[in-house]
């Protein structure tokens, strides 16, 4: 294992080596930086002129026994990045990596598979609107009715946001999954080598078993696993000291433990890390993520089968923790059915809006040029919506699973969906420009704004038409209810017939509680949105933020 600590530089044997090496890169770069390029560009135009032999160096990948770590503490500006960690951009661009790495024949196929992307985006379009009329039609005496009692503008805004737009989104997001139920996966000829960043604060009670995972999988490629500990005042690193010896003896398996002094953020430690990284691909994981034996595999295949211009590929992350409470068992489902459903569909049209820090898939380059994840609350969002601004794509792998440690309380689930609604706001505001974006994919942008006045209809006015049901006052209690439930009846079934044979087919055995299906059906929606309304004023009101 090679350990890097703070303020830890290249031994002077190597610096010497690559001295010469590097001014020559450094004045290429900089004479192209002044000429109005972009470093990325630049690192390609420098990486190509090299390999044909300017000023006699060699382009090789950076590699853990000749990183170099600052450990200063500043965060580094996207064009720091490249300056400072120059072999392994020149290895991303040198291997044509910033948009795409397929054969042009897969390009071909990937490119008519996004054609056929628009036709059944198109037809899920009129069959959600068709609900959307008959939902209209069906309720306009109960419209009329509420609109009476309160007023009719006020009326027409509940009933959206608790019936029509809810309606809309189910039967647009049914609709698609029918209509393709599983994603493309191809082999790559050549095993791509993968960077895996793990950061970690405070993470000794489970760090070690999230290696154990790494450890036993079956990824043909050669892998550097690097633990990136962000100042933890436990035993974090002598957990991953520990672990050393799970890679002893194996073949391209290189554990690099990344020291800070103190606490620095989850987004810093990830750019240290991205700095670091020796292969022109990135996968990160949660510290308290358990790996799937197969999912490398299901997610680089998916990422080879995609369009050339796909960034990143958000892997399916389900719930390992469901027996500890009631909060876990409803969040298995949650994560089974909501979120893996959402992204499934988000992923056919090339525009999964999140993919997620605790797993998911880069290519290096595209992460550079984005200037790496951002110091925010929810920084795999905002860097996600970065990626789909620079008109990169985004993926989901719906069968590359890995298993998370859901939050076990109330006040801990709270705190992390308040930190997820934070972030969609955070990434609204970086990126509002993507609301009008020509793509068919600006609509799951407009799909998010959505939510926060669903969120705030449920909370101020759905949840208190509820209590008020209950002493006999039925306002919102019409027709409409009784088309919306079932629909969200039938959408349920519908996912979990697809999510369990794509189980099956993986041989992965995932035990289903009905108590928690009830929960989840019933009870945890009125928790959670409620939390989200929270989450959003916080960050409306610029709140205190913390990552973990």
């Amino acid at each position: 294992m090679i350990e890097v600590s703070d303020g830890e530089k290249r031994d002077g044997s190597l610096a010497r080596e690559d001295g010469e090496h590097d001014r020559a890169v450094d004045q290429a770069v900089a004479e192209r930086v002044e000429h109005g390029s972009s470093p990325v560009a630049a690192m390609s135009s420098c990486a190509r002129n090299l390999s044909e032999g300017f000023a006699g160096a060699v382009i090789a990948p950076l590699t853990t026994n000749s990183g170099i770590y600052d450990g200063t503490g500043a965060q580094s500006a996207p064009g720091d990045i490249v300056c400072h960690h120059r072999r392994d951009i020149m290895a991303d661009s040198t291997a044509q990596l910033a948009r795409g790495w397929q054969p042009d024949r897969i390009r071909e196929e990937a490119h008519r598979r996004d054609r056929w992307a628009v036709g059944r985006f198109g037809l899920s379009m009129i069959l959600a609107l068709a609900w959307v009329v008959f939902s209209i039609w069906l309720s306009l005496p109960w419209l009329s009715d509420l609109g009476g009692l309160t007023h009719p503008l006020a009326a027409l805004f509940v009933l959206a946001f608790v019936a029509y737009v809810p309606g809309f989104m189910n039967a647009f997001l049914m609709a698609s999954l029918v209509l393709r139920p599983h994603a493309l996966r191809r082999t790559p000829e050549q095993w791509p080598a993968l960077s895996i960043l793990i950061a970690a604060y405070n993470e000794e009670a489970l760090i070690g078993e999230t290696l154990r995972s790494i450890a036993a999988l079956d990824y043909p490629g050669a892998l550097q696993i690097m633990v990136l500990n962000d100042g933890s005042t436990d035993g974090t690193a002598a957990a991953v000291r520990d672990a050393e010896a799970l890679f002893a003896g194996s073949i391209g398996r290189d554990l690099l433990l990344v020291s800070e002094k103190q606490n620095r953020g989850k987004a810093r430690v990830l750019n240290d890390g991205l700095a670091l990284a020796a292969h022109d691909l990135v996968v990160t994981i949660d510290a308290d993520t358990l790996l799937e034996k197969g999912c490398l595999v299901a997610l680089v295949e998916h990422l080879h089968a995609s369009s050339p211009e796909t960034a990143a590929v958000a892997g399916a992350v389900l719930v390992g923790n469901q027996n500890d409470s009631w909060i876990t068992r409803a969040q298995q489902w949650d994560y089974f059915h909501g979120i893996a459903a959402v992204k499934r569909m988000q992923g056919m049209y090339n525009g999964t809006l999140v993919a997620q820090g605790a797993f998911s898939i880069y290519r290096k380059a595209a992460l550079v040029e984005a200037g790496g994840w951002p110091d925010t609350v929810g920084e795999d969002i905002v860097l996600t919506w970065s990626l789909l601004r620079m008109g990169y794509k985004t993926g989901h792998a719906e069968d590359a699973v890995a298993w998370t440690h859901a939050p076990d309380t109330l006040r801990g689930l709270s705190n992390q969906r308040k930190r997820w609604a934070r972030g969609m706001i955070e990434a609204l505001a970086i990126h509002k420009r993507l609301l009008v974006a020509p793509r068919l994919r600006t609509m799951f942008i407009w799909w998010n704004l959505l939510f926060v006045s669903i969120d705030l209809t449920f909370t101020f006015a759905f949840i208190p038409g509820l209590i008020l049901a209950f002493l006999g006052i039925f306002w919102l209690a019409g027709p409409i209810t009784l088309l919306v439930l079932p629909l969200a009846a039938l959408w349920n079934v519908v996912i979990y017939r697809i999510q369990t044979r794509m189980l099956k087919r993986n041989n992965i055995d995932m035990e289903k509680s009905l108590r928690g299906f009830l929960l989840y059906a019933f009870i945890y929606p009125l928790l959670m949105q409620p939390v989200s309304v929270w989450g959003y004023l916080a960050e409306l009101t610029g709140g205190r933020k913390q990552w973990n």
